[in-house]
């Protein structure tokens, strides 16, 4: 197999971004030093956020298995997640399921010398497993040696349980899949590993230098200003003391919607077509843990740890660690959903770095594809959804590590 290399006389890799949303994860390739050649999404807030913040040109469009794109020797991307999310609608029909073998075919077809592929959790499990497979078997026909692991960006220092999956391929060689930096504390299970590295960033990290914020757009810095609080919601929020949410208020004060789905049983663990997952509704956070995972929701149910209100939207960016200079383009709601999505740059960075060094090591090597790792999760129990998935992997595929092997790789 022969491995194209576009670097001349020190020149930057390239790469190219699908699904690039507001740029997150292209704000982190950018500063590892790669040079971009292209950039798409669908979203039109998105792109205009974009091409503010990223100083060269996104195209705003579709893509599909006959999107033409330029050779780079990175293709990287995220797309969309919502098909496969627990915070929306889980349905295994979702059309924008699909994209994830769209986003494999085009790969497979331009042949990067790389690829990073990043999604939410639920892509593991999803129409049991198949989705995986959708991803891989395109990929590993065409030569690609792939590392998929299921990760907490507060082991990469985000001060944020994020859980997420990331596959990090190359053609022909063996690429590094980024060590984890800290550990991560404040969750269930989030401390079983990596106890010998310093502890993550928590949320009062996350906010140290940022001013009250206004009560009027657009806030100081940008987006740091205090959404109006119906008299209902500010009831519950001076109920709530740090790490509460709104299950321990009284019934009485329940949201509607909350009420409705706290009762609503899931048998297998897993969301079924029509909800989320397990409520929370209203959750005042904590200050001295890393932050819940930021979603399109956080600004009407994350309260602050001390002030009786909502978190704001630079607040949300800086969760997610966007620097305040980054500013998101469209409606409050336009850009919560853009700073929800977003892989958040700080990770982005640390895959990017690892990958670059990877990517300027002149591989050669010419292997045929392979899975080199799998590690779905770190949890001594499987919903049987996932036990599904990971069956129908180790069918298809030889390699799957035992637990130990698995620890073993994280610490």
């Amino acid at each position: 197999m022969e491995i194209r290399n576009t670097q001349r006389h020190n020149s930057p890799p390239t790469v190219v971004d699908l699904y690039c949303g507001a740029g997150g994860l292209s704000w982190g390739f950018k500063k590892a030093g790669f040079k971009f050649l292209l950039s798409i999404d669908h979203n039109k807030a998105a792109i205009e956020t974009y091409r503010s913040n990223l100083c060269h040109d996104a195209m705003c469009g579709e893509i599909s298995e006959s999107t033409k794109l330029p050779y780079a020797d990175v293709i990287i991307g995220g797309p969309p997640c919502q098909g496969f999310s627990s915070a929306g609608l889980r349905r295994s029909d979702d059309h924008r399921n699909s994209l994830v073998g769209i986003f494999a075919e085009l790969i497979a077809e331009h042949k990067p010398r790389a690829f990073v592929f990043e999604n939410v959790e639920g892509f593991l499990s999803v129409n049991g497993g198949k989705r995986i497979l959708d991803l891989l078997c395109p990929l590993i026909a065409a030569g690609y040696r792939i590392h998929l692991k299921k990760i907490n960006a507060a082991n990469y220092g985000v001060p944020q349980h994020r859980k997420r999956v990331i596959a990090i391929g190359g053609l022909g060689w063996d690429p590094t899949f980024p060590a984890a930096t800290h550990m991560a504390f404040g969750a269930p299970g989030a401390s079983r590993t990596l106890r010998h590295l310093p502890p993550a960033p928590t949320l009062n990290d996350a906010f140290t230098g940022l001013s009250v914020p206004t009560m009027e757009h657009p806030g100081i810095p940008r987006g740091h200003y205090v959404k109006p609080i119906s008299k209902d919601d500010l009831e519950r929020i001076k109920k709530l003391k740090p790490g509460q949410t709104m299950r321990d208020l009284p019934e009485e004060l329940w949201h509607q919607s909350y009420t409705r789905r706290a009762y609503r049983r899931v048998m297998d663990g897993t969301p079924s077509e029509r909800r989320g997952g397990a409520p929370a509704g209203l959750r005042r956070l904590r200050y001295d843990e890393p932050c819940k995972a930021i979603t399109s929701g956080a600004i009407s149910e994350f309260v602050h740890p001390i002030e009786d209100r909502f978190l704001t939207l630079r607040e949300c960016a800086r969760v997610q660690t966007f620097p305040d200079r980054f500013i998101f383009s469209g409606n409050a709601s336009e850009q919560i959903v853009q700073i929800g999505n977003a892989v958040p740059p700080l990770l982005a960075e640390q895959i990017a770095r690892t990958l670059y060094k990877d990517i300027i090591s002149e591989q050669h090597a010419n292997s045929k594809g392979d899975l080199l790792t799998f590690i779905p999760t770190l949890s001594n129990g499987h919903s049987p959804a996932l036990d599904q998935a990971i069956t129908l992997v180790k069918k298809t595929f030889s390699t799957y590590p035992t637990k130990t092997e698995q620890l073993a790789l994280w610490d």
